[in-house]
């Protein structure tokens, strides 16, 4: 190896380590500017009580609430989609043609703008439901339907065909062998696909102010669904764009992050979890 040859690689090692170390850097520089910022206001009264704007009381327990439907009423619907889209596609479908047009349509999808869902669901969801969480929970729908497919769809494909194979020739029909041999294979995947696509709920803003609304009520969760509603995301827009609190916007940029850091690790210690299960 020539001298010219080693200088470069030496330059390419230093460069990555740079850019590394940048990243790194980035990261724990904005993680640690809003845990710092936000940790201090976050109190037991912020969490357990709502707006009170005769006493000048900010709680955020609405907000916390709004989200949970939020997030529930998105899971129930998206999965089975998503789910059962990605069975067919990988298991029953016939034309290829048509599988890749459909998988190029999703992966489109999860590259257009939320604010562009936030207006296609106004037009659909809220000018029927009314501006609710419902309207923006179905919104979420159509964000994270193409995540669960994929994200499916990769997991099915992951089982060995071996399996498929053993399992007609003892006799079993084809929803049998996905329900008992194909799904318990690719569980992993699914709720990985599940997580991750809670986590980008709970970071949705955009699409949510078009859909769900900026109130602050307290709601019981069918009475939530089908009202306005902020969620935590919203809810830090308004305090700090319309109301200038940035005390209590760092609270709950503060809150979302820590929810962010639980659901990002637990995606990774169940993936972890599934690989080590089917390894044993």
């Amino acid at each position: 190896m020539n001298n010219k040859r080693k200088i470069y690689i030496g330059l390419m090692r230093v460069a990555m380590m740079l850019c590394t170390a940048l990243t790194a850097s980035l990261v724990l520089f904005l993680l640690g500017y809003v845990l710092i910022k936000g940790t201090p206001n976050i109190t037991w009264e912020l969490l357990s009580t709502k707006p009170s704007y005769l006493t000048e009381r900010i709680g955020i327990l609405p907000d916390i609430l709004n989200t949970v439907y939020v997030v529930l009423a998105t899971l129930v619907i998206v999965l089975p989609l998503g789910v059962g889209a990605a069975i067919y596609l990988t298991e029953y479908a016939k034309n290829k043609k048509l599988v890749g047009m459909i998988e190029y349509a999703a992966e489109t999808l999860s590259g257009i703008p939320s604010i562009i869902y936030g207006l296609v669901g106004m037009l659909l969801f809220s000018n029927n439901f009314g501006t609710s969480l419902l309207a923006g929970s179905l919104t979420l729908v159509i964000m994270n339907l193409p995540t669960v497919m994929r994200t499916t769809q990769e997991s099915l494909k992951t089982v060995p065909q071996s399996y498929r194979e053993g399992a007609f020739g003892l006799g079993a029909g084809q929803w049998r062998v996905i329900r008992t041999v194909v799904l318990p294979g690719c569980v992993d995947g699914v709720v990985t696909g599940s997580i991750l696509s809670v986590g980008r709920i709970l970071g949705e803003s955009a699409a949510l102010l078009f859909t769900a609304g900026f109130a602050h009520a307290l709601n019981g969760i069918f009475e939530g669904l089908t009202s306005p509603g902020a969620t935590l995301t919203v809810a830090l827009y308004v305090y700090a764009k319309e109301e200038g609190e940035f005390g209590v916007a760092f609270a709950i940029a503060a809150i979302l992050m820590i929810l962010t850091l639980i659901i990002n690790l637990s995606a990774t210690l169940v993936g972890k979890y599934y690989v080590k299960r089917r390894s044993v």
